[in-house]
Order: C-alpha cells, then structure tokens, then sequence
C-alpha cells in the first residue's frame, strides 16, 4: 500500500487545496451546504492528478531509470510493474468521475466534468504526446494545472472569484513552474547528466533566463495581490498581508539556493517548516479578517 500511495504523490494533493479558495475567500468556507460538493471535487481532482502522475511515470519509466532522483520511484523501480500500473491508472480515473458524478449536485456536475476533462486532456497531451519537452509551454501546461484548480472550486461552489485573485494564482503558478525547472537544470549541471534523461526541454533553458522569469512572476503576484487588496471593502488590513506574502516568497527563494532542493513546490515547503508555519499564520491572517473582521468579497 505504502509503494501505491508513493506512485499516486499523496503528498501532492496539497495543490488541489486550490479548489477551496474561491469558498474561502469569497466568505463560504463555513457554509455546510457546499461542503459536500467541496469535499467531492477535491477527491475526484485528487485522483485524477494521480492517474496523470502515474502515466507520466509509467510514459517515462525507462528515463527515471537512468536518473538518480527519479530511479526510486515505485515504477522505475520495479517494486509496481507497467500492467499493474495502468490498471491502478485507469481505476483513479474511473473512480475520479464517479465520485464527482455520485456526491456533485445536479446542477454544478456538467461544469465539473467540462474542467476534469481538459485537466485530464491536456496533461495526456503533456505526458503521451511530449508537449512538456516544448518550451515554455510546460510551463504553460503546469501553470493551466493550478488555474483549472482554481475553477473546479469555482463551478462546484456556484462562487466567483476576483480576476485579481485568479491573476495572482496564474502568475505565482508560473512562479513555482520556473523555479521546478530552474532547480532541475542546476542539478542536472551539477551532477553533470545529460539533460536527455532528464528532461529534454531543459537544453532549452539557461538559469539566467529562469532566474528573470521567476522575478517577473513573483512580481507580478505581489503588484496583483496588492490591487485585489485596495479594491476590498476595508482594504487596509488586506494590504497588511502584501510583506507577509513578499516574505514567503523571499524565503522560498532561499529555500531553492539549497544544493539538496529539486524545486518541487510541494516538496520544498514541507521540507521547511519556516516557511510552513508563514503560509499558515497568512492564511489564518486572511481568515481572521474574512470571517471574524467581516471583510470578505472576494
């Protein structure tokens, strides 16, 4: 069980969190009516990202092999085999539109499926059909991955979100995007492989490069943030949280200096249990505002 829930990146369901926040910050995340619905879409989302994980490796498993970081997944090394692995594939897909068909209400279950659907066919595209080894578009997929997110906690909820907050989740995903592939491409440098077992798509980069787009990024997350703040009835204890939000970035920046950090937005924030402890003292900040102080509208 412990090899499957490895394969299946259990630890990287924290990115389908996303699917709360359009609730959240538009004031609802305590409203038990649409708990039902939130709860479904995470797991569907969270199986689904799980058969895209396992494709991917099940696509890839004779690279991994040849890497020293990837050669201990579950797949490359031997411990599930290919045909037990496509199986487990096809049952979280299976199991990931059942369980939104069963538990999403009538009414939010056709969007639903139109938002798993293009997740699902345009990280077939990524992985089957090698759109990740064209450049910047990778980048583009990934960052797609975090923004559907965003929408399927939209569409099951019935609850819009402020273009401002979905700019600053585009640009703080290609953010985290640059900064897997910048990590990538230092260690593949370091430790002298040649980036056609790792990924093709890094002979198209250089740190440089990587390093300015993750400025941009984060930059534009900040200026984006800032705007979504001002605009909001009694804006100012939402500015507050601007150097709150400069100081994670900061420190994830720092975090992504260190020679052991593969970039992995997931992995690099658990491993630091600083920056952790920042992101939920932000988000208990915003909650306190939202729910105690009455400033939602998101």
């Amino acid at each position: 069980m412990k090899k499957w829930l490895k394969e299946m990146r259990v630890s990287h369901y924290a990115k389908n969190t996303l699917i709360f926040v359009p609730a959240f910050f538009g004031g609802n995340l305590l409203d038990i009516t649409i708990w039902g619905n939130l709860l479904a879409g995470f797991l569907a989302f969270c199986l689904l990202s799980s058969f895209v994980y396992i494709v991917n490796d099940i696509k890839d498993v004779e690279k991994d092999r040849q890497n020293e970081q990837k050669k201990h997944r579950p797949i490359a090394a031997g411990e599930i085999t290919v045909p037990c692995a496509v199986t487990g594939a096809v049952i979280c897909l299976i199991l990931s539109y059942l369980i939104s068909f069963l538990f999403i209400s009538r009414e939010n279950f056709p969007s639903a499926v139109i938002v798993m659907t293009i997740y699902f066919f345009i990280n077939i595209c990524y992985s089957i059909f090698r759109l990740k080894d064209i450049p910047l578009l990778d980048v583009v997929i990934l960052a797609g991955g975090f923004y559907l997110r965003l929408q399927m906690g939209s569409v099951i909820t019935g609850i819009s979100i402020s273009d401002w907050l979905y700019l600053v989740v585009l640009t703080g995903a290609f953010y985290l995007g640059f900064g897997k592939r910048r990590n990538e491409l230092r260690q593949t440098e370091q430790m002298g492989d040649s980036k056609d077992t790792t990924r093709k798509v890094l002979k198209f980069y250089t740190l440089d490069f990587l390093d300015k787009s993750m400025t941009t990024c984060m930059t534009m997350a900040m200026i984006f943030f800032s705007l979504w703040s001002i605009e909001r009835k009694g804006g100012t204890p939402f500015i507050l949280a601007t150097p709150f939000l400069m100081i994670i970035c900061f420190r994830y920046n720092m975090d992504l200096e260190k020679k052991e950090c593969t970039g992995d937005p997931v992995t690099t924030i658990l491993a630091d249990k600083i920056l952790l402890a920042l992101i939920v003292l932000l988000i208990l900040f915003m909650f306190a505002f939202i729910y105690i102080g009455g400033e939602c509208i998101s």
